[in-house]
């Protein structure tokens, strides 16, 4: 019995990553707040207060303007994100370094766009984000369950803090 379950384990963390089936990217811009992420290098200096803006452009682009605290101030970072054709928008590629570009999977999404969960196909990077710095608990919950059904390990999670709060859950 416990081969099975190991083997059938094994399986759904071997599964490929799926992005959301549609994202109104008019209703997704603006501001989210990240709520917590897997500690990432361009990160490493954030102690706080980390969000991002997405803003569509004329060209059908979107401008993503990512902002932390640190701690002798802030930092912020503006690239640019396009949609992958054929994926309902849930699939972007986005550059902060041209001409670099990286995938941003919207992999999980509150159908009120109250929160999101953005990672990649290889499960290095994970965020959860919220339109508020904080999130009554059963919709963090929904969020962290999205992650966890696309096979993420949320043991890597690290809460971010907001205006003092508590970074726990």
């Amino acid at each position: 019995m416990l081969c099975l379950a190991a083997a059938s384990w094994t399986a759904q963390a071997q599964a490929p990553v799926g992005s959301v089936p549609a994202v109104d990217l008019a209703r997704y811009s603006g501001q989210w707040f990240e709520l917590a992420s897997f500690p990432m290098f361009f990160q490493r200096n954030c102690v706080g207060d980390t969000t991002a803006e997405y803003t569509a452009l004329a060209d059908g682009a979107i401008e993503v303007h990512n902002r932390c605290r640190t701690e002798s101030g802030f930092n912020e970072a503006t690239g640019r994100a396009t949609v992958v054709p054929g994926f309902g928008n849930g699939r972007l590629k986005v550059s902060f370094f041209w001409p670099f570009k990286a995938d941003y999977w919207i992999v999980g999404l509150d159908p009120q766009y109250r929160w999101a969960v953005v990672g990649n196909p290889n499960r290095k990077y994970l965020w959860i984000l919220s339109r508020t710095p904080q999130l009554p608990a059963e919709l963090l919950a929904n969020a962290l369950a999205a992650a966890q059904a696309q096979g993420y390990d949320l043991t890597q999670l690290k809460y971010t803090l907001h205006g003092g709060a508590s970074a726990a859950p």
